[in-house]
């Protein structure tokens, strides 16, 4: 059946004009005039005139809502009371039945249209079938056609019946030119032959548009026998009235069947040539839609119709701001999860975000229909400079309706300078190592999560950059896992501490601040600490475990030469190891780069929040600690924290620590704390996060914004970043 949009406007002024002058040879005909009397005898005229201007041809050419019901209610009815047959004395019964009758027809759509309208918005069942049913009758009996018809039935019986010749005459005019509307038929008929026979091989009609979504997107109405894949392409017209390609990609559901949408792409040339060869170009203007056969895959609009078959995410969608990207997906076959990489066309520049949240929409569509889909939340990364390794920013946002690629799952292999990649992808994220020290660094997260392996590199990467690095170590993973930076003289150091401390048990002194072994233990750490941070000294790395030492404290004065004593606890020793480090640091002045990081594994026994330390002079030990990194930074000094308990470290240090690793964690405390990092969008993921994945975001980062990236492996990193021993040659002896 043939669409009432098939004709265009400009096409159905022509026919007006062609039915008007129908009606005009009709009444000269019958008449003797091509105008009739503004009297009885003109009423069929001007009714037909009526029900062309306003009927399917220019006015109302699709529906008729029970506001135009109204409007063309009341013109009739000022016609039919004009020709009031009751008040004439030549009238007989038969006039006066059909006067009554077209009145009557036409009171009845009057008051349905009123009764659509007064109760469209009630509550009440009952109510609701009623406004619908005025409705329905309204759409029916109201439409200039059947109004006018009344009209015109009326004036031709009442009228013209004693004239045969007048009769015959005009009520064939009216059949031609009002009920059977040829010319429509005539011009759709050669429209869909011109279709069929006017194509060229390679070009397929496939239907018409109905709709845009503004910028480049278009609504099609396909065919009955059409069809069209996601990727397929389309000559078809865009928002602007020019002839564009466009790619096909989902379908949506409305109240009158199924739309396809398809997104116009920018090959402006390559449309017009392809519209001029197949001689399309007057149809594609005037809405009709047509399938394009892949003959040439090497062309710019094939290439891109195969990167959105195999990339195209979505468009982008309302709400979206300069740092956080709105995506409506279009597809769900593409592997999109937490952490992917797409790209979007910002200024020129291809853009790229981190998808970092999903999240379920509705929408109420045509006729109060719902659409549901899915929108995912990405955050920017920024445009890829190859030169330098990096991301830069790109301060602006991309265009409504955008299109969103995926980037392609990469291999990801390990880059000596980056601890991680962006996942699936081989973007890396690299860290300064003086930055992640004099700005101070934290790593967070559960237990075994990949904290201490992160710790680990980070340490290498340091002592690679000219940073001796002091590690307080709990245990024995940092001593096991850098052996290869250790020396044989570092076992005996350890030794020559712990051999301090036991005396001073039995050591009594009058002042207790001189009792015990807390001053002989502190300065032989002052000792140690003056050779390892001599900048002529090789050795780069020193691991200490504060529980080994056993430094005593006396607590009370003396009394028969016997004093109470109490050993220092490890947030105690931290503390002094901490100290001593800052006052050799400073003997060496002021400098803008690191010298040395204190790593403070395990930091929450270390250097505890004040309502988690174990004696009351763990909080003296704590402030000081504290104190010795907040002035570390002009010498050189800093501190790496690792900790599963964000909430049992003490914020004086961990505030000040301006690059984060945020690996996965669900405690309240910790979430919170990294949401002022990271923000609400990237602290939502951390409960979710993979293992050996984290949020990454400070000074010492490469990327400006927080990113999730895919940490590198430890046997990766050794692999790749360790120099290989070299060869020995043939010459040389073996010992």
């Amino acid at each position: 059946m043939p669409n009432k949009t098939a004709i265009g406007q400009r096409g159905r002024l022509i026919i007006l004009v062609i039915y008007l002058a129908g009606l005009v040879i009709a009444s000269w005909a019958s008449l003797g005039s091509p105008i009739p009397p503004a009297s009885e005898r003109g009423i069929w005229f001007y009714s037909a005139l009526g029900a062309l201007l306003l009927g399917n041809l220019l006015v109302t050419p699709f529906f008729t809502k029970p506001a135009d019901a109204i409007a063309y209610g009341v013109a009739a009815l000022v016609a039919m009371l004009a020709a009031n047959v009751w008040g004439a004395a030549a009238s007989n019964g038969f006039d006066k039945f059909t006067w009554s009758v077209a009145v009557l027809d036409v009171v009845l759509v009057l008051a349905a249209a009123l009764v659509a309208i007064a109760i469209k918005d009630s509550s009440h069942p009952f109510w609701q079938r009623v406004a619908r049913s005025c409705f329905i009758l309204a759409d029916a009996l109201g439409s200039p056609r059947a109004m006018f018809s009344v009209v015109f039935f009326f004036a031709l019986i009442t009228y013209h019946r004693s004239v045969p010749r007048e009769y015959i005459i005009i009520a064939l005019a009216w059949a031609v030119f009002v009920g059977l509307r040829p010319l429509e038929g005539i011009a759709v008929l050669a429209r869909r032959w011109r279709a069929v026979w006017s194509v060229k091989e390679g070009v397929a009609r496939f239907g018409e548009i109905v709709g845009h979504e503004l910028p480049d997107v278009i609504l099609v109405r396909e065919d009955a026998a059409s069809s069209a894949n996601l990727g397929d392409l389309l000559l078809a017209r865009t928002d602007r009235g020019d002839v564009g390609i466009a790619v096909a990609l989902d379908h949506v559901g409305f109240a009158d069947g199924r739309w396809l949408r398809a997104y116009h792409l920018s090959h402006a040339e390559a449309a017009n040539d392809a519209a001029s060869e197949a001689g399309l170009g007057h149809a594609i203007t005037n809405g009709e839609v047509f399938l394009l056969a892949e003959s040439n895959r090497n062309t710019p609009p094939y290439r891109d119709a195969a990167d959105a078959r195999a990339r195209l995410l979505g468009f982008v969608a309302p709400d979206t701001t300069v740092g956080q990207l709105q995506i409506e997906l279009v597809r769900s076959d593409l592997p999109l999860r937490q952490g992917c990489l797409v790209q979007v066309p910002v200024s020129n520049k291809t853009v790229l975000y981190q998808v970092i949240e999903g999240i379920t929409k509705e929408e109420i569509v045509q006729q109060k229909n719902t659409r549901g889909f899915v929108r995912a939340q990405a955050k920017k990364v920024g445009t890829w400079n190859e030169g330098s390794r990096s991301f830069d920013p790109v301060p602006w946002l991309p265009n409504p309706n955008q299109p969103v690629l995926l980037v392609s799952e990469q291999g990801c292999p390990v880059e000596k300078e980056a601890i991680g990649h962006f996942p699936g992808t081989a973007y890396p994220v690299r860290v300064d190592a003086h930055l992640l020290v004099t700005h101070n660094a934290a790593i967070l997260g559960i237990l075994g999560v990949g904290k201490s392996f992160l710790a680990l590199e980070l340490v290498e990467r340091m002592i690679d950059a000219g940073i001796k690095v002091i590690c307080l170590d709990l245990t024995t993973q940092y001593s096991t896992e850098l052996a290869a930076f250790m020396d044989g003289a570092a076992a005996e150091q350890t030794e020559e501490l712990l051999a301090v401390g036991p005396a001073g048990k039995e050591n009594v002194r009058q002042n207790k601040e001189e009792g015990g072994s807390v001053q002989e233990f502190t300065a032989k750490v002052r000792e140690q600490l003056e050779t390892f941070l001599n900048q002529n000294d090789p050795r780069m790395l020193k691991v200490l475990n504060p529980v080994q030492f056993e430094v005593w404290r006396q607590t009370t004065n003396p009394y028969q030469n016997q004093a109470a004593m109490a050993t220092l606890t490890p947030t105690e020793v931290t503390r002094i190891i901490s100290e001593m480090a800052l006052e050799v640091l400073q003997e060496q002045g002021v400098t803008d780069t690191a010298r040395c990081c204190i790593v403070y594994e395990e930091a929450h026994s270390l250097i505890p929040e004040w309502n988690a330390v174990a004696s009351e002079g763990d909080k003296t030990a704590t402030n000081g600690t504290a104190k010795a990194i907040l002035q570390g930074r002009k010498f050189g000094l800093g501190c790496l924290i690792v900790t599963q308990r964000t909430a049992n470290v003490t914020k004086s240090i961990l505030n000040q620590c301006n690059t984060v690793f945020g690996l996965r964690v669900y405690d309240a405390t910790g979430m919170e704390f990294l949401r002022n990092y990271f923000g609400e969008d990237f602290s939502g993921v951390l409960s979710t996060l993979d293992d050996r994945h984290a949020v990454v975001f400070g000074r010492a980062s490469s990327c400006r914004d927080p990113v999730l990236i895919r940490l590198n492996d430890r046997s990766d990193f050794i692999r790749v970043f360790r120099e290989p021993a070299p060869a020995a040659n043939e010459g040389d002896e073996v010992a």
